[in-house]
């Protein structure tokens, strides 16, 4: 394959390459029976399944629509390889709490929060239905509030608080405490730069 965007092809090459010697019975160890038929991997992420082929890596989506983007799916890879699935305890971490959170947080920030608050603290009602669109639950925090299941057992809250005269609209992210450990620190960052995404998809 001939490499136009480094940014996002180079990563994706490398982990397809993995993802063809990966073992499907270490990622079912990893994960559970259900994910793999034999010939496919089936991964929801965000109310959507696609299923990956293996060895030879092709995506489709079960339910017809578009396949998402490069980025999105070298971060299905990385879940495949090197994630694994774990049940949360019910309780909430921002990402600057989470292991490596504190040398993220910049870019973090930056990516995610400011990008949220400016995406979505003008536009509440949009916000609101893109979320109920996607089958989020409203929850009681920020001006707007919606929990969404990423991907198994893994959640993410993102409350959103709308701009005045005197303050900016402002977002913070909190995530079911099993991604402390079952996701890298930048693969969290590329959670919720998904996340954002999907619902701007949606708007």
């Amino acid at each position: 394959m001939q490499v136009e965007n480094h940014k996002e092809e180079v990563p994706f090459s490398y982990y397809e390459a993995q993802f063809r010697a990966l073992s499907p019975e270490a990622a079912v160890a990893r994960h559970s029976r259900e994910i793999w038929d034999g010939h496919e991997f089936y991964v929801n992420l965000l109310g959507r399944t696609f299923a990956i082929s293996h060895p030879d890596y092709a995506i489709r989506a079960l339910d017809g629509g578009a396949l998402p983007p490069l980025p999105t799916q070298t971060f299905l890879l990385r879940y495949l390889l090197e994630g694994r699935t774990l049940p949360g305890t019910g309780t909430w971490k921002t990402f600057r709490e989470m292991p490596w959170g504190e040398m993220y947080i910049g870019p973090y920030t930056g990516r995610v929060l400011t990008r949220a608050a400016y995406a979505f603290g003008t536009r509440l009602a949009a916000f609101r239905a893109a979320s109920e669109k996607m089958g989020a639950q409203p929850v009681p925090h920020g001006d707007a509030g919606f929990c969404f299941r990423l991907l198994g057992e893994y959640e993410m809250q993102l409350l959103v608080w709308e701009g005045d005269e005197e303050f900016p609209p402002s977002a913070q992210v909190l995530y079911s405490d099993n991604f402390a450990e079952g996701f890298a620190p930048e693969d969290r960052v590329v959670a919720g730069d998904i996340l954002i995404s999907t619902i701007k998809a949606n708007l």
